[in-house]
């Protein structure tokens, strides 16, 4: 039976400061989602911190349940910090195409990059909402073979999500082909 070889900590000056934030250098520029998106994202979180905020109104005023106006104006907070941040968010959300894979990319504090193989996308959608149909904007969903790695790029202006969605419909066919 081996034994482990004894730990030492590591000396003050080879330790090394982690990065604040985690950005990939070696790859070119993010395509950002179109700015009108915001609008999208803050209707849609003010219309359900409304629902959210009468159905705790109705509970407090029919069914007498002081919790749900507490509930409520919890919410109502809950809401109006949500649509503060909303501008942020979306400026954090982009995309890049690169050699062999689509990168994307979101999040301010939880960070998540997603790298989909050209090769292994099953499915390229566009869909629409009804605020987003207003606003020209459409979001691009892909489908892999794998169940968690469904990737939707949202608030892209119809032109370039169609543009996009037929560019990597090509891509992933051509790279298929090898398969």
């Amino acid at each position: 039976m081996s034994e482990l070889p004894e730990f030492t900590p590591p000396s003050a000056d080879s330790v090394v400061e982690p990065p604040a934030r985690l950005d990939l250098p070696e790859v070119g520029d993010w395509q950002r989602v179109a700015p009108r998106y915001v609008v999208v994202e803050i209707v849609g979180t003010v219309v359900f911190g409304l629902v959210v905020c009468g159905g705790a109104a109705l509970l407090w005023l029919l069914a007498d349940f002081r919790w749900a106006l507490y509930a409520g104006a919890a919410f109502a907070l809950f809401t109006i910090i949500s649509v503060i941040i909303e501008p942020r968010r979306v400026r954090s959300i982009g995309y890049q195409l690169r050699a062999d894979d689509l990168l994307f990319r979101r999040g301010i504090m939880f960070q998540r990059f997603v790298s989909v193989p050209y090769g292994r996308m099953q499915l390229v959608d566009i869909t629409r909402g009804p605020v987003a149909r207003w606003l020209g904007l459409a979001d691009l969903k892909f489908v892999t073979a794998a169940a968690t790695s469904g990737v939707a790029i949202p608030g892209l202006d119809e032109a370039v999500a169609e543009a996009l969605r037929d560019r990597l419909v090509e891509l992933a066919e051509s790279r298929r082909a090898g398969l």
